[in-house]
């Protein structure tokens, strides 16, 4: 075996040993449900190993010469994000889709969720997975298109297991597929996820930097708890 063959096998080896990884984390913590702060030692822990295994920060999308272009494009995201949830929010139509019974929280709570649960338990965690250590080792041996897909579909079968719960508590999900639990509700949440993952990985390659993808990901789910938090309260005012 060529030396190049024998690399491309061993970067084939660590990119399934990662993938493998990913799945005992996802099962293990939605049987323990370990406080938000170990979420995010996982994440460190990914990102640690892959340093090990020789990938520089620029290969992980934490080069310092992409930083600045990073926060551009996550305060982008972070706008447009924030744009839609105001028109669902205040069409009747769209709310119920907000009133997520577990984010029917006090104020305090909520800000809580919002800038430290949600970017440090599962923001970190899920972005310096997907989008920077399995993006970095299949970038090693696939093309830039399909580490794309590959990082979305994966995000996608990620969020299996809480797609299972969703419907008892979203009332707008409820609503829509008639109770928790169904195929409709699994199968429309790994579809969007793994949409978000596209989104979400196409930020991260066109700015050259994780945090691209973080800020959008952190506005989809941080300011999907504040704007709930606003759409449960135009209800009990109406």
């Amino acid at each position: 075996m060529t030396t190049s063959a024998a690399r491309r096998t061993r970067n084939r080896l660590v990119s399934g040993a990662v993938v493998l990884t990913l799945a005992a984390i996802n099962v293990t913590d939605h049987l323990l449900q370990p406080p938000w702060w170990v979420r995010a030692l996982e994440g460190a822990g990914l990102l640690a190993w892959a340093r090990l295994d020789g990938l520089s920060w620029s290969q992980l999308g934490l080069g310092r010469d992409r930083l600045a272009s990073g926060v551009r494009w996550a305060l982008g995201a972070i706008g447009v994000v924030a744009g839609v949830y105001v028109v669902g929010v205040l069409l009747p139509l769209t709310r119920p889709a907000f009133q997520d019974v577990r984010y029917d929280l006090p104020l305090p709570e909520a800000l809580r969720t919002a800038f430290v649960v949600i970017p440090l338990g599962t923001v970190a965690l899920e972005e310096l997975a997907f989008r920077s250590v399995l993006w970095g080792v299949l970038a090693r041996h696939l093309r830039p298109w399909q580490v794309l897909v590959t990082t979305s579909g994966l995000f996608g079968l990620w969020h299996i297991i809480p797609a299972l719960h969703v419907g008892g508590t979203n009332r707008g999900v409820s609503d829509a597929v008639g109770g928790a639990g169904s195929a409709a509700v699994v199968a429309g949440t790994v579809a969007l996820t793994a949409v978000g993952g596209l989104v979400f990985g196409e930020l991260r390659r066109r700015s050259g930097s994780v945090l691209a993808s973080i800020g959008a990901h952190w506005a989809t789910n941080a300011l999907g708890v504040l704007f709930g938090l606003v759409a449960w309260r135009l209800d009990t005012n109406a």
